[in-house]
């Protein structure tokens, strides 16, 4: 592959909404629902809004090179916000609509924001006591059903003060874009710094060979509703719609979320292992998995029951479909095979800008994240099976973070954390975080994540996190769904403990499962035992839970609930 021309004809996001602002001036960019009405602004209007909210922000003293936060769940608000403050000169900074008081107020230090986008909130509260002195706050327009927030300066007002600017920064390609802080799996949140050229570079490598499918339908339409400031949303729906000239619609609440879903048909969609399991769950709460097997094999009703069912997901256009954050159970992929959509298995890191790998080919194993994405290469350390990363698109380096940096990148191979394999056909796979390897009591090392897998795949079970550091043998913690929680506990006992068996007979000895506890407390971002982009905080799990898994583990029933 010619490398050569990776690095020609490279364009910044910002060139790419001028782009279409240009020759599509009234083509849709973005659709906000407002109840059952949709809202809707071209990118000519988009860039009208835009360069007024420049103008203000430079009434209000901002200046080049300033960071700029924007503290929101996803809207249309977000997004011209974001083309604000590329047009400004400034370098955003977008934190999780959910982050903590406490978080915040580390966060807001740390990063060094002149100014602050508050927008669509569940909860608000105090958190204005966070804020530093000195930094200014202009508040979205309040949307119905979220929280009120009633500091700062006033979206609305602001732009209608303001005429839009002409004279907008065109930021160069080694500028700093962006400062994404990490979900906080382990730790504390590190803020990963990107230069417009990363973004330029992934949208130029998938120019050149279509790996992912961004450019396999003209316009494509997105639906945005997992967090913005994550980089799989951001570089997966902001940058690649505005690379392909295309339209974003937003969710307006988890009640909406559905119906948002099915008004738009979308034809890129992303998600996470847990919503593609809701899906599932949902449509064989409708009918029985053995009926819907036997309706979808028949040559004429089956194309008629897959139609309908992909309608009533909102996914009847879809063409391009990844999952990521977490490993997909491989029945849900088998699922959504069976309806003709292919989950795209996307592995990568915020320090990689989005993905190293994508299983974009229908034959790739189910167990695996598939190949590595052109122009980057991926090697297995032969020491501990860490799966080292090289990309044009690195990490420039963690905001005010040396030393962690050089941790990260200590010979220009990025460092994962993560450990895994590759094949002889160049599929690469995933065993495991390096740290989440836990021994026994008995001395033996126990990897979690290939056993809750196999967990994962009992229909009640919603999460689950395998523990055990002072036991003989492993438990398994587990949240069950909301149908499981109404079931009668005894049907549950039995058919949990089928499962446990089922999973146990495949597992070595010392892998073996010794008890299922079913948790009080439904974990989840605002308990901070899931990172907001629903992956399980393990050190959170033990911290809260671990004085009671050798008492667990010693009683007679193999399947538990925690009593209060």
């Amino acid at each position: 592959m010619n490398t050569d021309a990776l690095y020609q004809d490279l364009r910044t996001p910002l060139d790419d909404f001028l782009h279409w602002e240009r020759i599509t001036p009234d083509a849709v960019f973005l659709r906000q629902p407002y109840g059952r009405e949709w809202r809707t602004w071209t990118y000519a209007e988009a860039g009208t809004i835009a360069r007024r909210m420049v103008g203000a922000l430079r009434a209000l003293g901002l200046r080049k090179g300033d960071h700029i936060g924007i503290l929101s769940k996803n809207c249309h608000h977000w997004i011209l916000a974001d083309l604000a403050i590329m047009m400004g000169g400034h370098v955003s900074v977008p934190f999780y609509a959910s982050t903590p008081k406490a978080s915040l107020a580390d966060l807001l230090r740390r990063s060094d924001v002149k100014a602050l986008f508050i927008g669509k909130l569940e909860q608000w509260g105090d958190k204005s006591e966070v804020i530093p002195e000195g930094v200014t706050c202009i508040r979205f327009p309040h949307y119905p059903g979220n929280a009120q927030v009633d500091i700062g300066h006033d979206w609305d007002m602001l732009l209608a003060a303001h005429e839009p600017v002409q004279d907008i920064h065109k930021p160069g390609l080694d500028e700093l874009w962006t400062i994404l802080f990490t979900s906080g799996t382990t730790g504390s949140p590190k803020g990963v710094m990107h230069r417009y050229r990363t973004p330029a570079l992934i949208i130029r490598g998938e120019k050149l060979t279509n790996f992912i499918g961004i450019f396999k339908v003209p316009h494509q339409k997105y639906f945005s509703f997992l967090p913005l400031n994550h980089v799989g949303e951001r570089i997966g729906v902001e940058v690649s719609c505005l690379a392909s000239g295309g339209t974003i619609s937003f969710g307006e609440s988890i009640d909406t979320f559905i119906y948002n879903l099915q008004d738009t048909q979308p034809t890129m969609l992303f998600a996470v292992p847990r919503i593609w399991t809701k899906f599932h769950q949902g449509v064989l709460a409708r009918m029985p998995e053995k009926r819907l097997n036997l309706l979808l094999s028949l040559p004429v009703i089956g194309g008629i029951v897959r139609n309908k069912i992909r309608t009533g997901l909102g996914m009847r256009d879809v063409r391009t479909v990844a999952t990521g954050a977490a490993i997909t159970p491989k029945h849900i992929k088998r699922f959504f095979r069976k309806l003709g959509i292919h989950l795209i298995e996307s592995y990568g890191m915020t320090e990689a800008c989005g993905s190293i790998s994508n299983g974009v080919d229908p034959d790739t194993p189910e167990n695996s994240v598939g190949r590595v994405v052109p122009f980057c290469e991926v090697r297995i350390d032969p020491s501990n099976g860490e799966i080292l990363m090289k990309t044009p698109h690195a990490i420039m380096g963690y905001y005010k973070e040396p030393e962690m940096t050089a941790q990260v990148l200590p010979d220009g191979w990025i460092h994962s954390g993560d450990k895994g394999h590759m094949d002889d056909k160049g599929y690469l796979y995933l065993t495991g975080r390096i740290n989440d390897a836990f021994k026994t009591a008995k001395g033996q090392f126990i990897v979690p994540n290939p056993i809750e897998e196999r967990l994962s795949t009992c229909p009640h079970i919603e999460q689950v996190c395998l523990v055990g550091m002072t036991c003989p043998q492993p438990i398994a913690l587990v949240n069950l769904n909301a149908d499981a929680l109404k079931a009668e506990r005894g049907i549950m006992l039995i058919e949990l403990n089928e499962h446990l068996n089922k999973v146990n007979t495949g597992c070595a000895n010392h892998e073996r499962v010794s008890t299922i506890v079913i948790t009080q407390e439904v974990w989840s971002e605002d308990n901070q035992l899931l990172t907001p982009t629903l992956k399980v905080r393990r050190e959170r799990i033990d911290a809260r839970y671990a004085d009671h898994y050798l008492r667990w583990h010693e009683e007679p029933s193999t399947v538990i609930w925690e009593q209060p």
